[in-house]
């Protein structure tokens, strides 16, 4: 990120994951899996953003846009037949954004989001993903 005068600025991030895989028997195994991130701008950077942002119609009582990003999640795998695998995957997932306040969108395919008052808050996320794989 650089501000007007050309000079770059500070912007710090940092994550880590892991995960761990039981094997049940030779047809079934688990995982268990998390992941987490975080972003942080110096305050340059952060005047930068929250003074060129152009929000529609908003109430913006605080502009950071330092953010914080989480995940969990379970994996079940079955193989009943070589290189053939079905498995079901949960995955849940965590924003945890530090602007306050509303912001009103106007209906756009950009967004995709009618329009309507928004309140900038955290956000969730749960996703469920069934996979058939077949290995040739």
């Amino acid at each position: 990120m650089y501000a007007n005068g050309g000079s770059q600025q500070l912007v710090q991030t940092w994550g880590m994951r892991g995960a761990f895989n039981h094997n049940w028997n030779p047809y079934w195994s688990s995982a268990l899996y998390g992941a987490f991130a975080q972003v942080q701008y110096n305050g340059t950077a952060k005047a930068l953003i929250c003074g060129n942002a152009t929000w529609a119609v908003a109430t913006v009582t605080t502009c950071n846009p330092d953010y914080n990003i989480g995940q969990l999640g379970v994996i079940t795998r079955w193989t009943p037949v070589k290189n053939l695998t079905f498995s079901a995957d949960l995955t849940w997932q965590h924003i945890d954004q530090k602007m306050v306040g509303t912001t009103t969108a106007g209906a756009s395919a950009t967004i995709g989001k009618p329009a309507a008052v928004y309140e900038l808050r955290d956000q969730d996320n749960v996703l469920l993903m069934l996979r058939a794989q077949r290995n040739w």
